[in-house]
């Protein structure tokens, strides 16, 4: 019988894969998604500090379906407009081993046109 690996051990190969190139600064930070079935989670982390600057989640913001793609661009918002208060512009995007696709992308663009740059 043939042994399949699930989904998530091979989403954290990809994403190691991503992070060994991708790393946050105090100048430009990395914004990191991470979404499950039901919710979705995004933050703001400087990797030389080991510290998270910024996050918003559809936990946080109370969304009743935050596993779909208007509570991503709910949750994108949000992060953009927290991120302009403290003073972060510009940022590297980590999808976090998950494909450009769907949510993960509604989420990118929804911080981009509220003002992230990436």
């Amino acid at each position: 019988m043939i042994k399949k690996e699930s989904k998530n051990v091979v989403r954290k190969r990809r994403h190691e894969r991503v992070r060994k190139n991708i790393s946050g600064t105090a100048e430009c930070p990395r914004l990191n998604v991470f979404r499950s079935n039901s919710q979705i989670f995004a933050q703001i982390i400087d990797d030389v500090k080991g510290t998270t600057l910024v996050s918003s989640s559809s936990v946080e913001l109370k969304i009743k379906n935050g596993g779909n793609i208007e509570g991503a661009a709910l949750v994108g918002k949000d992060l953009a407009e927290k991120a302009k208060k403290a003073k972060i512009s510009r940022v590297v995007f980590d999808r976090g081993g998950y494909l450009y696709h769907g949510r993960v992308k509604a989420l990118a663009e929804a911080a981009r046109e509220n003002g992230l740059e990436f």
